[in-house]
Parts: C-alpha cells; structure tokens; sequence
C-alpha cells in the first residue's frame, strides 16, 4: 500500500510539473496545463501524507 502511495504522489508532482514546461513549449493550451496541473495537485495532497512522515 506504501509503494502504491508513492507512486500515485509522484504521478501527481509529475502532473504538476511538466505541463507548465509543455505550455511554455507550446506543446499544450493554458486550460489543459491547469486541469492537468489542478488534478496534479489534488493526487500529491491526497496521496503524499500517507507516507511523508511515517517511520520506515
């Protein structure tokens, strides 16, 4: 469960990352990169506490 957590914490930085970069490329439309970047978002804040800060 601790590595499906990560996993899904990553994708969602990644999803809040890259489409800025893509945009500035011109890879991808501004309402694209903000959903793409608000989804993003919504996975790091859902997923990330459930492994931050617990004992290895």
């Amino acid at each position: 469960m601790k590595i499906l957590t990560k996993i899904v914490s990553f994708a969602g930085l990644a999803l809040t990352i890259v489409p800025p970069i893509m945009f500035y490329l011109g890879s991808v439309e501004l309402d694209s990169a903000k959903i793409y970047m608000g989804v993003g978002m919504f996975m790091w804040f859902v997923s990330a506490p459930f492994w931050v800060n617990s004992k290895a």
